[in-house]
C-alpha cells in the first residue's frame, strides 16, 4: 500500500454558509487541522496528512434548518439553508488498519460541527489494499449455503417467539418443532441473550441437542444464530460453547457490542456471525443526520460479519421499500474488486408468504435469508404449513405466477393468504 492511497467518503450537508468553506472545515477537522492553524502544522505535514475536498455539488436549498444549532443561533444566522453533496478523501496512513479510528475519522465530530444544520455520511469507498488488512466473512453467502445444505432458493428462517420468557427446555422444544417444520435458519431475538430464565449455559446445550438429533435423522443441519451479545470476553466464552455443542452461528447486536468487540469475536471464532443492526434507526432515520446503510455496512463488513439485517419489504418498520432494496444490494456488492466479501442480507420484520413476490421482484436473487416470525409460527395450520407457504410463494414468484393463482393448488399458501392477508 502506498501513502497516496485514500479513503473516500461522500456527505450530504446542510448549512447557511458557503458549502465550499464548510467542506474545508470538515477536511481539516477530521485530519490534521482544527479551527485555526497551529504550531507544527507545517505545509509539509498538511501535504502528507490533510484530508482533501474532492467534489462539491450544490443541491436545492431547504426552507428551514433540519436540526437546531446553538452556535449559528447565537450568531443570528437566518439562512438560506444550503444543501450540498461533499466528497472528501482521507490518507490511509492517518488511520492504519484501525476500524474504530476509521469510523471516528469519516464520521465522529463531523456531526457536531457548528457550521452545519444537517450532516449525513452517505457512502464510503476503500482501496483494495486497505480493505485486505481487515477481517473477511468466514461464511458469507456460499458458506451459509454449504453449512445449511441449501444449494438453491432463498433460505427460510424464523425467530424464536415469544421473544423472551421461554425456559431453556421450552426453547429447545420450540426449536425441535421448527426443525421438523423444515426451516433452514433459526435466530434468537435481539432482546434475548443470556436471561436468568434461559441462560446460554443451559439454552445452547438444550437447543443443540435437538438440532443434532434432527441432523442425525434427516441429514440436514439447521443453522441457529444464538444471541451472544455481551461484553467481549463473555462473547468469546459463549461462542466457544456454541462451537463445542456443534453449532454453526452466533448473533450479536452490532451497535452495542461495537467495532472492536465484533473484530475480536471474528478473530476468535470460525462460526458464522449474524449481524443484527438494532438501533440503526437512531443513526439513519433522519435524512439529514447520521449514516446511510452503504457506509454503515461497509464498516461492519470490515469486522468480518457474514449476515446483515436489512429489514423487510412491506414490513412493520419505518423504512421505505426503496431503502430495504438498496440495503440488500449493498450487501451483494463487494467492497472492492479484489475479493468476494459479499454478505448475506437478512430480510425480517413482518414478513410472510404475501411479501415474497415484492422481495423477488425487487432483488431477483435467492441469496438471502427470508425470516418470518409470525408468518411461520402464527400460520393457522401450524409452523410446518407456514414454512411451506413461504416456499410455495417463492416458487410462484420465481415462475412469474400470481400468488392467488398458485394458491389454487397450494393449500398452505391459500390459508396464509386468507389469514394474513385479511384487512
Amino acid at each position: 500500500m502506498t501513502v497516496a492511497e485514500r479513503i473516500r467518503a461522500r456527505y450530504l450537508v446542510e448549512t447557511p454558509l458557503d458549502p465550499a468553506a464548510v467542506a474545508e472545515v470538515m477536511a481539516g477537522e477530521q485530519s490534521c487541522g482544527t479551527f485555526t492553524r497551529v504550531e507544527g502544522e507545517t505545509d509539509a505535514l498538511r501535504e502528507r496528512a490533510r484530508a482533501t475536498v474532492e467534489a462539491i455539488t450544490e443541491l436545492a436549498p431547504a426552507e428551514a434548518p433540519s436540526l437546531p444549532n446553538a452556535l449559528l443561533e447565537r450568531k443570528g444566522m437566518r439562512g438560506p439553508w444550503r444543501r450540498a453533496h461533499i466528497g472528501i478523501s482521507f490518507p490511509v496512513a492517518n488511520i492504519g488498519a484501525n476500524l474504530p479510528t476509521l469510523a471516528a475519522t469519516v464520521s465522529g465530530n463531523l456531526y457536531d460541527l457548528g457550521e452545519v444544520t444537517g450532516l449525513r455520511l452517505e457512502s464510503l469507498q476503500l482501496p483494495a489494499a486497505y480493505r485486505a488488512q481487515f477481517e473477511m466473512p468466514r461464511a458469507g453467502i456460499a458458506g451459509t449455503r454449504r453449512i445449511t445444505g441449501v444449494a438453491s432458493g432463498a433460505l427460510v428462517g424464523t425467530i424464536i417467539k415469544p421473544n423472551v420468557g421461554l425456559s431453556a427446555s421450552e426453547t429447545a422444544e420450540l426449536v425441535a418443532r421448527l426443525c421438523a417444520a423444515g426451516v433452514d435458519f433459526i435466530k434468537d431475538d435481539e432482546v434475548c441473550a443470556n436471561p436468568a430464565h434461559a441462560p446460554l449455559a443451559e439454552r445452547v446445550p438444550a437447543v443443540m441437542a435437538v438440532v443434532r438429533a434432527h441432523q442425525e435423522r434427516t441429514g440436514k443441519h439447521v443453522m441457529v444464530a444464538f444471541n451472544i451479545t455481551d461484553e467481549t470476553d463473555a462473547m468469546k466464552r459463549h461462542a466457544d460453547l456454541v462451537e463445542r455443542e456443534g453449532g454453526s452461528c452466533v448473533m450479536a447486536s452490532l451497535n452495542w457490542c461495537g467495532h472492536s468487540g465484533m473484530q475480536t469475536l471474528r478473530r476468535h471464532t470460525g462460526l458464522a456471525l449474524h449481524g443484527h443492526r438494532n438501533g440503526y434507526g437512531a443513526l439513519s432515520r433522519h435524512p439529514l443526520l447520521g449514516i446511510s446503510f452503504q457506509a454503515y455496512q461497509t464498516l461492519w463488513r470490515l469486522a468480518g460479519v457474514d449476515h446483515m439485517h436489512v429489514h423487510g419489504l412491506q414490513g412493520k418498520f419505518s423504512q421505505p421499500d426503496s431503502e430495504v432494496i438498496e440495503s440488500a444490494r449493498d450487501c451483494f456488492t463487494p467492497l472492492t474488486d479484489a475479493a468476494d466479501d459479499r454478505v448475506m442480507p437478512a430480510f425480517s420484520s413482518g414478513q410472510w408468504a404475501g411479501t415474497v413476490p415484492a422481495t423477488w421482484a425487487a432483488i431477483g436473487s435467492d441469496d438471502l435469508l427470508f425470516m418470518a416470525g409470525g408468518g411461520i409460527l402464527a400460520h393457522p395450520d401450524g409452523a410446518a404449513a407456514g414454512v411451506t407457504s413461504i416456499r410455495q410463494a417463492w416458487s410462484a414468484a420465481r415462475a412469474g405466477t400470481a400468488l392467488q393463482e398458485a394458491a389454487r393448488s397450494a393449500p398452505e399458501l391459500a390459508r396464509a393468504l386468507a389469514f394474513f392477508g385479511k384487512p
